[in-house]
Order: C-alpha cells, then sequence, then structure tokens
C-alpha cells in the first residue's frame, strides 16, 4: 500500500511540472511560463506539506518555511521581470 502511495505521490509531482505554461502570463502580459509554473507548483507543494500528517521532527515545518520563502522570491522575481525592459522571456540561460 505504501508503494502505491508513493507512486501516486510521483506521479502528482511530475505532474506539477508540466503544468501547460502557456497558459500563464505576468499582469502587464508579458509571458513569464517558467517562472508562473513553477510558483503554481511551489503553491501546490505548500498545500501537500499542510495537508501533511504529524510534523516529521520538524522537517515538515522547516519544508513550509522553506517553499513560503520560494513563493516570496518567485513572486519577486516576477515583479522584477515586470519590470525589466528587455523582457527575455525566461531566457535568461541563453544569454552569454
Amino acid at each position: 500500500m505504501k508503494a502505491l502511495q508513493r507512486t501516486v505521490a510521483l506521479a502528482l509531482m511530475l505532474g506539477l511540472f508540466s503544468i501547460p505554461a502557456a497558459v500563464a502570463s505576468t499582469a502587464n502580459g508579458e509571458d513569464q511560463p517558467h517562472m508562473q509554473a513553477a510558483l503554481e507548483a511551489l503553491k501546490q507543494a505548500r498545500q501537500h506539506l499542510q495537508e501533511a500528517a504529524h510534523d516529521k521532527d520538524g522537517h515538515r515545518a522547516a519544508a513550509l518555511k522553506a517553499v513560503d520563502d520560494a513563493i516570496k522570491h518567485t513572486e519577486m522575481g516576477i515583479k522584477a521581470g515586470d519590470k525589466h525592459e528587455d523582457h527575455d522571456h525566461d531566457h535568461d540561460h541563453d544569454k552569454k
């Protein structure tokens, strides 16, 4: 039974990362699909952590704090991207 639960959990997490990025856009209309998909996955991860039973020796609470920090920084990154004049559409890795 636990193996089935692990498999379902893994499938759920993999599914989170396959959210169609094309539907995500920022407030001013510039697309940042990778950042938007990451933000959505983080929010869903936070919900799962909140619903998890027990504190797991403090690790669940630490994970919630880390996810909250990641959400905050991702939102700040999206806002910074909105302000950036040469919107690079999440392709910072292409610049060298």
